[in-house]
């Protein structure tokens, strides 16, 4: 009985979320490939060159959405394909003309232009109909109850069963009735089917997927070589002015001490008692600064655990939960524990929340993390709030984070990271 009532609840999710992809797709995506369209076509009377670039952005964000959805609501993956903009933009109008210039010429532009052109048509038509197989069996059971006799004089076609008597508004019922298991078996199917369809349309082919891959990874190798860089300069200078300073003023204790523990034992006592909370201080700050660089929790127990005794230290109800059959590599697990202790720490200092969800698990090759808070929202990737840094973390390992964040909230950001379980 419980296991029926699921397959109804998430068949019933399932026709839910097919309509407001519906909906989406033919507001945002007709609004968007219009507007976007005429903008592309006044671009040679330098109108579109200044509205250009905010329409693309917008498209991207809605190309985006769609992206965290697809491997929220059915496990679809649909890579995020787009060129980086170099970072010596300039300002300005001619920043304008060089900003559309690039956007013309990567070809995940005219990918989302052809996607939204799907999405309106086929896209919005497989949606509605995962949401229409079951809502329509309704119709056929009210008209079963006694509707029927409002079209007694009128004949009224429930698909193809002319009802106008009880009988016939029975066989109504009944073609509901199959209507409806019809909807509980393809509605979720259907959803999927949506969100592979889109990826069909956005992902690049296999020559241009590469061609990123290797521009990625060129850009992100030296990130990581300033990223290590200046953690060495960071454990250097916090051992300098730490730990090394401590055990010298303990040093210098201990020196005192040997020249004053026969010549005045009370205040040779008092000097040990400061070398001995000398010391402590000093073990207490090697053991922050070991934590920094590889918590001993993720070295023993793995990612899994090491998250959970993070969301204890959190001053938010944190819930976790983690399917993980096996561990990843050291550095991958490295990886993903700094970045979701950067997105919690987010949470905790910005957004407002007072309860925060984590997910890990593993799937087809990828360790997918999800962190979703009930604050305020408003986070962006490139808005200072550390995102930024998350995602060059991540792109060390050819990974990718996406982030929904509508003004109210709630916001969640998505992390994977390619990777195989041990």
């Amino acid at each position: 009985m419980n296991a029926i009532g699921g397959r109804i609840r998430a068949a019933l999710l399932a026709a839910w979320r097919g309509l407001v992809l519906s909906f989406t797709a033919l507001a945002g995506s007709v609004t968007l490939f219009t507007v976007t369209l005429v903008s592309i076509a006044l671009i040679p009377l330098g109108i579109g060159l200044v509205t250009t670039p905010y329409l693309v952005a917008a498209v991207r964000r809605h190309a985006n959405q769609r992206r965290l959805l697809a491997i929220t609501w059915s496990d679809v993956r649909i890579p995020v394909p787009y060129r980086p903009f170099p970072k010596d933009l300039r300002s300005g109008f001619t920043g304008s003309v060089e900003r559309t210039t690039l956007l013309m010429k990567d070809p995940a532009t005219w990918r989302d232009m052809r996607w939204m052109l799907v999405d309106m048509t086929a896209g919005a038509v497989v949606a509605l109909l995962a949401a229409a197989l079951m809502a329509y069996p309704v119709e056929g059971f009210v008209l079963a109850a006694g509707l029927w006799r409002v079209f007694r004089d009128d004949r009224y076609w429930y698909g193809f069963v002319p009802v106008d008597s009880q009988a016939t508004g029975l066989m109504a019922a009944g073609l509901g009735l199959v209507l409806l298991v019809a909807g509980m078996a393809l509605s979720r199917p259907l959803l999927r089917a949506h969100f592979v369809l889109a990826r069909s349309v956005l992902a690049p082919t296999q020559e241009q997927e590469l061609a990123l891959r290797v521009d990625r990874l060129t850009e992100t190798r030296h990130e990581a070589v300033d990223t290590a860089a200046s953690e060495l300069r960071r454990i250097e200078r916090d051992l300098h002015d730490g730990a090394q300073a401590r055990l010298v003023a303990m040093g210098m204790n201990l020196g005192a001490i040997e020249a004053l523990v026969e010549k005045d034992p009370a205040q040779a006592k008092k000097l040990l008692a400061m070398a001995r909370e000398s010391s402590a201080e000093a073990l207490t700050e090697l053991r922050d600064l070991v934590r920094g660089i590889h918590p001993p929790v993720l070295a023993e127990r793995g990612l899994g655990d090491a998250v959970r005794a993070l969301a204890l230290r959190l001053p938010l109800t944190t819930e976790v939960d983690v399917e993980l059959a096996g561990r990843a590599e050291a550095p991958v697990e490295s990886a993903a524990y700094f970045a979701v202790s950067e997105v919690l720490t987010n949470a905790a200092k910005h957004s407002g929340a007072d309860r925060v969800w984590v997910d890990m698990h593993h799937a087809e090759g990828m360790l997918r993390i999800s962190v979703t808070d009930n604050g305020r929202g408003g986070a962006e990737a490139g808005a200072g709030s550390g995102l930024s840094g998350i995602e060059r973390r991540l792109g060390t390992f050819d990974g990718v984070m996406a982030v929904s964040s509508p003004a109210g909230g709630p916001t969640m950001v998505t992390m994977e990271i390619p990777c195989e379980l041990s």
